[in-house]
């Protein structure tokens, strides 16, 4: 984006994970790029906006997906794959963290969750296995949730990489992980208020990219910009989904999952 704002563009960057946000601020100062930063989620891009002084802007985009700084480190309890503490928040001012929700929420509710978001086809067996768990221990590392999960879906980490030509690459736990943090974070009714108040930030032939990463929030995406198009406030959008390449995912196995998709906002000429 630096490369292609030119001379008198700027760029705004908006994260709500306080320690990742200081970081890039560092790194991007250094290069004396025209950045300002701001402690947000997407939600909050028509307040950044009007602290800026801007009423539009030519160009949003939205990575709904989660660093590999942060699936990385251990005391987020975002990976399944290291030991460490079910936090799962990616702003630490947040009061719940993820063991809090699988000590409180009813077995309906985690399977809903599992289910919705994140599509997972045991939904119901892990939440089941969840309550009883807890009933005589508190689930707070990520080592307990994982194992639970190989329980409720009848798996051991070996009989699971002896059959993964048949149960697929994705790791069991990797659908339960992603539910449950997307829940602590409140991602979903975030990605909603953004994907309202997007075009009113856009100028007029401002353009719109989105990257979601499960299919919940590509729906809700696909739905808005469609909406948006059939009611004039999109001129254009994708009208196929953009995903990455074999090639790229070789490259980087996490871009796997990724979905784009683009809407352009309706031009001045066009009012």
């Amino acid at each position: 984006f630096l490369k292609r704002i030119g001379p008198t563009g700027r760029l705004i960057a908006l994260d709500i994970d306080g320690a990742e946000l200081e970081r890039t601020g560092r790194r991007l100062s250094q290069d004396g790029a025209p950045v300002s930063c701001h402690r947000s989620n997407f939600a909050g891009i028509a307040k950044v906006l009007q602290q800026e002084n801007l009423a539009g802007v030519d160009v949003i985009f939205a990575d709904l997906g989660v660093s590999s700084m942060q699936i990385d480190n251990p005391e987020r309890g975002l990976s399944y794959k290291r030991e460490g503490p079910l936090d799962m928040r990616m702003d630490d001012r947040l009061q719940r963290t993820g063991a809090d929700l699988l000590r409180t929420l009813s077995e309906q509710d985690l399977a809903k969750a599992l289910s919705e978001l994140a599509d997972e086809p045991d939904a119901e067996r892990i939440a089941r296995r969840i309550v009883e768990l807890r009933a005589k221990t508190p689930i707070t590392q990520t080592s307990q949730l994982v194992q639970l999960v190989f329980d409720a879906k009848r798996l051991t980490p070996e009989t699971w990489r002896q059959q993964r030509d048949r149960l697929g690459s994705l790791h069991p736990a990797a659908r339960t992980f992603q539910a449950l943090r997307i829940l602590v974070n409140d991602e979903i009714s975030a990605l909603r208020a953004f994907l309202l108040k997007a075009p009113q930030c856009l100028r007029p032939g401002g353009r719109i990219g989105v990257i979601s990463f499960h299919s919940g929030e590509d729906c809700l995406v696909k739905h808005a910009f469609r909406d948006g198009y059939r009611s004039g406030v999109y001129e254009s959008t994708a009208r196929e989904v953009v995903v990455p390449g074999s090639r790229e995912i070789r490259d980087n196995p996490r871009s796997a999952s990724a979905k784009f998709r683009w809407a352009v906002a309706r031009s001045a000429s066009a009012s």
